[in-house]
């Protein structure tokens, strides 16, 4: 059961760090003050248990002379689970209110008894990623875990047709990953919140501790001006994941996605 809930920690930031595309874009889609929430439920039986929740709060702030957003992820375990296994992790990254370019990473993860802190700073001039390891070279317009969703947020998904493939760029764990997200297309999603016209992603995920790789995740995120994600459904090496939008305030424009 640690094992599971384990699983279910990272899985709270990685779904949603697997939407972009390689070019420099400006943002039309999200403002400081917004926030949005979601369940994160777990399935191995056939029932979804309500496992976790995962928040998404962005503000702006001063770093290096210039504006940056600064969005906090923070996930956890439901109370009701942390004699199992205890989930509290906190992301951070800062980043470019001009072009929506990482600035600075901050990654806290408490899960059980592990326990890890890094920080990776970006310096886009040399192209260059700066972590508690060394100095690592990273393409151009690479995105850390967090930056990404917000980026992806900002792709107009009205230029590419079924079947198209975006490619992605992102850094964690002092590597970089190069990957790209298929489009599918556009679909009406029911979930705990309300049905939502949205647009259907699935992103290429390399194999690992949690993942088998391939286009196994699904994500939705609705079709109008916000993007944001409404739902992710994706098996792990045991069992099923589906993380729920659940709340959202302070958004740049009216949800007419919903119905």
């Amino acid at each position: 059961m640690k094992k599971l809930y384990y699983l279910i920690g990272i899985f709270l930031f990685s779904s949603f760090s697997l939407i972009a595309q390689t070019a420099v874009v400006q943002n039309r889609a999200f403002q400081p003050q917004e926030k949005i929430s979601y369940n994160v439920y777990y399935n191995v039986i056939g029932i979804y248990v309500n496992a976790g929740t995962a928040t998404f709060t962005t503000s702006t702030e001063k770093m290096q002379d210039a504006d940056v957003f600064h969005v906090i992820g923070e996930g956890s375990t439901n109370p009701h689970y942390d004699w199992i296994f205890k989930v509290r992790d906190r992301y951070e990254s800062y980043f470019s209110s001009t072009d929506l370019q990482p600035v600075k990473f901050v990654r806290n993860i408490n899960e059980g008894k592990y326990k890890k802190h890094e920080e990776v700073t970006f310096n886009h001039q040399t192209n260059t990623a700066i972590t508690n390891k060394g100095v690592y070279k990273v393409p151009e317009n690479v995105q850390d875990v967090i930056s990404i969703m917000y980026y992806a947020r900002n792709i107009n998904y009205d230029e590419y047709k079924s079947g198209d493939k975006i490619p992605i760029s992102m850094f964690l764990d002092d590597k970089v990953y190069n990957m790209y997200i298929h489009y599918i297309g556009k679909e009406t999603i029911k979930t705990k919140y309300g049905k939502f016209n949205a647009i259907k992603l699935r992103p290429l995920l390399l194999k690992g501790s949690m993942f088998d790789g391939g286009e196994k995740m699904t994500i939705w995120v609705t079709d109008d001006a916000n993007h944001i994600p409404v739902r992710v459904e994706s098996p792990i090496i045991v069992g099923n994941v589906k993380i729920d939008l659940m709340h959202y305030e302070n958004l740049r424009y009216p949800v007419t996605a919903l119905r």
